[in-house]
């Protein structure tokens, strides 16, 4: 037993020394080359990523880090993929049928690559174009959320609930991206036919004031909520359109804050919010 070992010993002392050194010195320098990419990659891309005068300083920063996420991830799969090789080799495999066999399953599969192929390119042109960043918060023909992640492949959602979405982006037809450059307050008011115009809309634009000099939210908004028009003639009520503006992502907060203060301010004022009602008639005995 002792005398195996020995032979053993004896062989695997040598190997680690002539071959056991080049495969830790490879894994080393691939990492180390890797983070020198990397860093060379967010220094190229800060520089290169200039915002315009429609593009906030946190609009820019989102580019930035998606594109930096992207090209980082390519840099490490390639380092990656060029060591396994090199230690494959310089551990005794043969590297050659390896990469044959690999030509040869790609061409195999090359009809179920094209939707692969079909990913990688719509995903560079939604990088190119700027269609959406990670942070922002879109819409995919229904599918909606916060954008956790893109690659060239895909990108990852996540809902409202929490649901994790992992949409390829050969599937997808048309991006609402709901958070770019600014967002808006979108609301429509019903108020009693009763109301007093020239009241309710000194209440809607005072209110709106209000709220964008309040020290809270006054950061988050762009130009207050505001009355636009009477938008329609309900069965029980008169319509009225609401806009303003809020930065990006902002909206969802500014207008439940605004729906909480126009109901109190309508209380106050007693500007009725109609229901809908039903009279029923009975017919007398």
């Amino acid at each position: 037993m002792e005398e195996s070992l020995k032979k053993w010993i004896d062989a695997i002392i040598p190997w680690l020394l002539e071959h056991g050194i080049k495969i830790v010195v490879i894994a080393i320098g691939a990492w180390i080359l890797n983070k020198i990419v990397c860093r060379i990659i967010v220094r190229g891309v800060r520089v290169a990523v200039v915002a315009d005068s429609t593009t906030s300083k946190e609009a820019e920063k989102k580019r930035e880090d998606t594109l930096i996420r992207i090209f980082t991830g390519v840099s490490a799969t390639a380092f990656t993929v060029m060591a396994i090789l090199m230690i494959m080799q310089e551990a005794g495999m043969e590297i050659g049928p390896i990469l044959a066999g690999a030509g040869i399953v790609g061409l195999a599969l090359g009809f179920g690559g094209q939707y692969l192929i079909k990913d990688v390119i719509t995903g560079l042109f939604i990088i190119l174009e700027n269609q959406y960043r990670i942070g922002d918060v879109v819409n995919f023909d229904g599918t909606g959320g916060l954008v956790e992640d893109i690659s060239l492949r895909k990108t990852t959602l996540r809902d409202l609930n929490g649901t994790v979405h992992h949409i390829p982006h050969g599937e997808i037809t048309k991006v609402a991206n709901l958070s770019k450059q600014y967002a808006r307050v979108n609301l429509d008011l019903g108020v009693s036919y009763s109301s007093n115009l020239e009241q309710v809309i000194n209440v809607i634009n005072k209110t709106g004031n209000e709220l964008a000099e309040d020290p809270q939210f006054k950061d988050s908004i762009i130009s207050p909520p505001q009355f636009l028009r009477v938008d329609d003639f309900a069965d029980s009520a008169i319509i009225i359109k609401v806009l303003g503006d809020t930065k990006p992502l902002k909206q969802w907060e500014v207008t439940g804050e605004y729906r909480k203060r126009i109901k109190i301010a309508f209380d106050n004022e007693g500007i009725e919010i109609p229901f809908p009602q039903v009279v029923v008639h009975q017919p007398q005995k």
